[in-house]
Parts: structure tokens; sequence; C-alpha cells
């Protein structure tokens, strides 16, 4: 089966001394990434190679770090409970190297309670830092952008919106020093979308493939460093 043999190609090469065979395997390892979230992660309004967790990962590629797809477990106007439902009914891996949460705009969007958010976060900080195999300094806490500056949120109490979401930051943040996981500030930036268009899609609220972009290479600023950390102590 000629096919079969050419398929085997890239990945090993084959030597024969004294009658006996030697495989080598040329392959890179294959690093997983687990996106968790709401409409900011999934991408609301732009395709899906251009959300936030497929441009992570093409910028990583473009490095020479072998990545599987994002796996994404994300829902437009998905609740902290509401992800931690979704978790619980996906069929995981047993586990990632590396992990993004990004969650609590419907929470303040809704009205929930803080303390309720914080219960929630605390859980799904847990579980991410569980599927990120114990490690940590291998989850990304991504802030929340403050939807106060977009035309959207213009219409509503942008001054209000901007408070909790500042209130709901503070608390992520906390928590992200609490556990040890990094944490990726994307809330200024977003701020700017009052006074440039092109950060927002069409529907006035949810960001743009540009600003995906600035929030994918700030994700791998952050997590280039561990990667290169791991790779070496694994390294022979």
């Amino acid at each position: 089966m000629k096919w079969l043999a050419i398929l085997f190609l890239p990945l090993f090469s084959l030597s024969q001394s004294n009658d006996t065979m030697h495989y080598t395997c040329n392959c890179k390892p294959l690093y997983t990434y687990l996106a968790l979230g709401d409409s900011y992660t999934i991408g609301e309004g732009v395709l899906l190679t251009k959300n936030f967790p497929y441009q992570t990962v093409s910028l990583l590629r473009k490095e020479g770090y072998h990545f599987a797809g994002p796996e994404i477990i994300a829902k437009t106007g998905w609740t902290g409970d509401e992800l931690e439902s979704g978790i619980n009914k996906h069929n995981l891996l047993a586990k990632y190297d590396y992990v993004s949460l990004l969650i609590g705009v419907n929470n303040q969007y809704r009205g929930r309670s803080i303390i309720e958010y914080k219960e929630q976060l605390e859980r799904l900080l847990k579980k991410s830092i569980e599927l990120a195999n114990n490690k940590p300094e291998n989850v990304f806490m991504i802030s929340i952008p403050d939807y106060g500056y977009t035309p959207f949120g213009q219409a509503l109490n942008a001054e209000k919106i901007s408070i909790e979401i500042d209130a709901y930051n503070a608390l992520n943040k906390a928590l992200s020093i609490q556990y040890n996981v990094q944490y990726i500030e994307i809330t200024k930036g977003s701020r700017m979308a009052k006074k440039n268009a092109s950060l927002v899609t069409g529907d006035g609220l949810h960001p743009s493939a540009k600003e995906y972009a600035r929030w994918a290479k700030k994700l791998v600023s952050a997590m280039r460093p561990v990667i290169k950390k791991q790779k070496a102590t694994t390294t022979p």
C-alpha cells in the first residue's frame, strides 16, 4: 500500500546497519491549547480563524512551535456557571499544555453578584490549573474588556459599566495572583474602541479581528518564555 508508506515518511527515517533496523523520529512536540470563555473567546462576529485563540496559535506556529488547533469551550452569552456546565459536558483531553480563561462580562451585564462571580471564577481557575497538568504558570487569565467604550455600551450607562468591569477585573487579577497563574491585561486597550471604530465588529459591541490580534500578541508574549523554559528542561 504505497500511500501508507508515503504517509509516514515525514515522521520517521529508517536506516540499517549490521542487519539492525534503526528508526529515528523527526517529530516536533505537538502542543495543545484550551481556550475557555464566552463571546470574546469564540469570536462573535469574526471568522473562526480570526478570534484570539486561533490568532495566538498562528503566531506561535510562525515562530516554529508545533501547536494543534486551539480547542475552544465558549459560547456567546455565557456566565461563569454556564461555562462550568459547558466544560462538564465537553469531551476533554486528560490534560492540555496551555489554558486561557476569560469570563465574567455576562455576569456583570446580567447584574449578577460579584461574590457569585468570585465563587464561579475560583472554581473555573482551579479546573483550568487541573487541565493544565497542575501547572499554574501554564494558565493565562485574561482581563474582561470594557464594552462601555463601544457604541453598544455608549447607549447604556457607560460609566456604570466601566466601574463594574474594573471591580470584576480587580477580583480576577487578585485570584490570578493567589493561584500563581499569569494575568493578561487587555482592558485598557479595549477602551480605545470609543475613538477607533476598526476595533469593533459591525454589531457595535464585539471586538474585531484587529483587536483580537492585539490580544493574541500579548498572550504569545506571555506564553513564549514558558514554552522556552519548559522545552529547555525536557530536552535531553
